[in-house]
Order: C-alpha cells, then sequence, then structure tokens
C-alpha cells in the first residue's frame, strides 16, 4: 500500500516539527514539509500530495493566498487543503471553508490525536467532487440526502438537529468553492448562517429549513440524475 502524503506548511520550524513527529507516529503517513506557501507551490506541484495542512497565518503569502495560487495550477487544483489555526471558531471557519478548504484543525492541536484528524479527511469524502466538469459524487449526493432528513428533526431537537446540518453544510461549501459550484457553495455557506443565526436567537426554524430547501435544490440541478434520490427524500 502506497503512503499518504501529506505536505505541511508553517513558518514556525517548531509547529513543522511537532506535526512531523505527530504525523510519524502513523507508518501509512509520508510527511513532506515547506516553510513558507511559495515554497510550497513548488513541492505541491512536484510531488502531488494527497492532503495539504496549512498555517493560516504566514509572512509575505499567507494561508488563503496560498490556497488561491494552488487552485491557479493545474498540478495542484484539486488537492485538498486543510488549514491549522487558533482562528476556527463561528464566522471564521465558514469563510475558511468558503474559500474551498476541505477544512479546519484547530490550534493547538494535541500530537497524539492529528494523525487520526487527518485521517477522517482523507476517508471521510476528500474529494468530494471527482469529475473534471464539476459534478458531484455519490457522497455529495449523500450529504444533501442528509440534510433534507435533518430538516424534519428541526422542531423535534433542534440542538442535534442544528449540530449535524453545521456538518453537512460545512462538507459542500468547500467543494463548491473550489470547483466553481458557486450556487451550491454560497447555499450552503447561507444554511451555516441560518443556523449560527437561530442558535442566536435570530430568526427561527422556519429560516433554517428555507435554506437547507434551496441548498438541496442546488445539489439536485449540479448532480444531474444522480441526485434524485435526493429529490425523491425531500418529497417523501
Amino acid at each position: 500500500m502506497s503512503a499518504l502524503r501529506i505536505l505541511h506548511i508553517d513558518d514556525e520550524p517548531d509547529i513543522r516539527e511537532l506535526v512531523d513527529i505527530s504525523l510519524g507516529l502513523d507508518s501509512e503517513f509520508a510527511v513532506k514539509s515547506c516553510a513558507s506557501g511559495a515554497g510550497a507551490l513548488t513541492v505541491a506541484a512536484e510531488w502531488s500530495p494527497d492532503l495539504i495542512l496549512m498555517d493560516v497565518m504566514m509572512p509575505v503569502m499567507d494561508g488563503p493566498q496560498t490556497l488561491g495560487r494552488l487552485r491557479e495550477i493545474a498540478a495542484t487544483a484539486n488537492i485538498p487543503v486543510v488549514f491549522m489555526t487558533a482562528r476556527a471558531q463561528g464566522r471564521e471557519l465558514t469563510h475558511f471553508l468558503s474559500l474551498g478548504a476541505a477544512g479546519v484543525i484547530p490550534k493547538p492541536f494535541d500530537p497524539m490525536t492529528l494523525a487520526g484528524l487527518v485521517k477522517q479527511y482523507l476517508h471521510n469524502g476528500i474529494p468530494h467532487i471527482e469529475n473534471s466538469d464539476g459534478r458531484f459524487t455519490a457522497r455529495g449526493v449523500r450529504e444533501a440526502k442528509a440534510l433534507a432528513e435533518c430538516r424534519s428533526k428541526i422542531q423535534t431537537d433542534p440542538s442535534g438537529a442544528y449540530s449535524r446540518i453545521e456538518k453537512l453544510a460545512q462538507a459542500l461549501v468547500g467543494p463548491g468553492a473550489t470547483y466553481d459550484l458557486d450556487v451550491v457553495g454560497s447555499a450552503a455557506l447561507v444554511v451555516l448562517r441560518m443556523v449560527e443565526d437561530a442558535q442566536n436567537g435570530i430568526g427561527g426554524p422556519a429560516d433554517v429549513e428555507d435554506s437547507i430547501d434551496r441548498l438541496v435544490e442546488a445539489v439536485d440541478r449540479d448532480c444531474g440524475e444522480d441526485a434524485d434520490a435526493v429529490s425523491n427524500t425531500r418529497s417523501a
């Protein structure tokens, strides 16, 4: 079995060493590190990592800027990027996902569990979209179907439903932005904002339900015939 190639980008040498040691605890990983976004562009294009872990705050070229450059290069455009940052709450998380990040790992992280977190990103649906024309895979359809099912639980179990809805919508924000599925990415962002507002006493369940309907409809359109399961679930 080939090793899982992880490229880690951070300007702090102590953090690079800690990540290297943490992932080195698992023999399935092969890790390379870069001290800057500019240096990572070349390494990523030549090495073709399975996943990129990247700091947000870096000099000269920060994480979001580096992600943008990676998306402009054919050899690196589809490599999943996970930000590692202390700024991993609320609207900041939503913003990072809207840029096309596959997810965020909060700092400080537990060195003993980092490998497991990285594997979750690798094995739980990255990439969400597989075709060059940007059509969702069956996993993307399943996420939308699960959203439609969570919608029916908002009135009876809002806390549990909102938590699940946030995770599902987050999984659709990044791929939507990365693969030019603007309607899907924007609709997923709206769901996240409506849930956040509802939890803060602004708006209510009806607003969340409406936003979910719009997101599921967007997935319907972008998935074509593969979205039949979503439509059937929603109408049941």
